[in-house]
C-alpha cells in the first residue's frame, strides 16, 4: 500500500481521535505535526498559536496548567466535528498528559535539553507513549507513525488486539 492509500485509510477509519505530539521546546513537535496533520487530514492545534490567540504568555506552573486545560478543552470541542485532532505542545507533566486524554501520544525525544531552563526543570519524560521519535527526521517518522496508526487502530481493530 502506498502513502496515499495509507492516509486515505486513516482518514476514513479514525474519527474522534486525538493525537498528542509532545516534547521539549525545539524538539521538532511543530514540524512533525504540520507534516502529519496534512497527510492524515487532521485538525491541528498548536500551543504557540493558542497562546497568541489568548494573549497568555504566563509560563509559571499555573500558566502552564491553564494552557494545557485550554488545549484540552479546544481539542475536545474540535472532536465534536468527528475528525482527527492533532495537538502539539510541551505537555511537561504526567498529570497534564493524563488529563489531555489523547488517543495516541507521540513523544519527540530528539533533544535532552530544551532552550528554556524552567521547562527543562519541570519536564518529566513520559513513561507511557505510543510512538517515540528519536531524531529530527520528520519525513521519515511521519511515514512510520502512519504505519503504526494503521497497525494499532485499523488492522487490529477487528482482531481485538
Amino acid at each position: 500500500m502506498d502513502l496515499v492509500e495509507k492516509t486515505k485509510l486513516i482518514t476514513k477509519n479514525l474519527k474522534n481521535f486525538k493525537i498528542l505530539v509532545m516534547g521539549l521546546p525545539g524538539s521538532g513537535k511543530t514540524t512533525l505535526a504540520k507534516k502529519l496533520s496534512l497527510l492524515i487530514n487532521a485538525k491541528r492545534l498548536n500551543a504557540d498559536e493558542v497562546r497568541k490567540k489568548f494573549n497568555d504568555w504566563d509560563f509559571s506552573l499555573e500558566g502552564r496548567i491553564r494552557q494545557s486545560d485550554r488545549m484540552k478543552n479546544l481539542s475536545n470541542e474540535m472532536l465534536k466535528e468527528n475528525k482527527i485532532i492533532l495537538a502539539d505542545f510541551i505537555c511537561p507533566l504526567p498529570k497534564i498528559r493524563k488529563d489531555f486524554n489523547a488517543s495516541y501520544i507521540i513523544w519527540m525525544d530528539t533533544i535532552k535539553v530544551g532552550r528554556f531552563e524552567d521547562t527543562n526543570k519541570m519536564f518529566v519524560p513520559p513513561k507511557k507513549y505510543d510512538f517515540k521519535v528519536d531524531a529530527k527526521q520528520a519525513d521519515f517518522f511521519v511515514e512510520q507513525i502512519i504505519d503504526d496508526l494503521i497497525f494499532k487502530f485499523i488492522e487490529n481493530k477487528d482482531k481485538g488486539l
